[in-house]
């Protein structure tokens, strides 16, 4: 069996409006070092497959389909055995 972490983020050419509020907000606390705030998504999934290789297609075709969107979020994955 084996479990992905799929990391879901606006493209860099995206303005991200809650990454915004949360680096004013942060200002405003004080902590004046923070430059930038993105926000992203992180899915987890477990998967009843052994093959890595597989479990890269089937997860490239979840994030397609239906976890991102490809017209605005970026995603990658990391795949590790349970």
């Amino acid at each position: 069996m084996l479990k992905a972490e799929i990391y879901i983020t606006l493209k860099k050419t995206v303005a991200d409006p809650q990454g915004l509020t949360i680096k004013h907000a942060l200002d405003s606390l004080g902590y004046k070092e923070v430059e930038e705030v993105r926000i992203g998504k992180l899915v987890t999934v477990k998967l009843n497959i052994n093959d890595k290789k597989e479990a890269e297609q089937r997860l490239n075709e979840m994030c397609k389909k239906l976890l991102a969107n490809p017209i605005i979020e970026d995603y990658s994955f990391k795949i590790e055995e349970v």
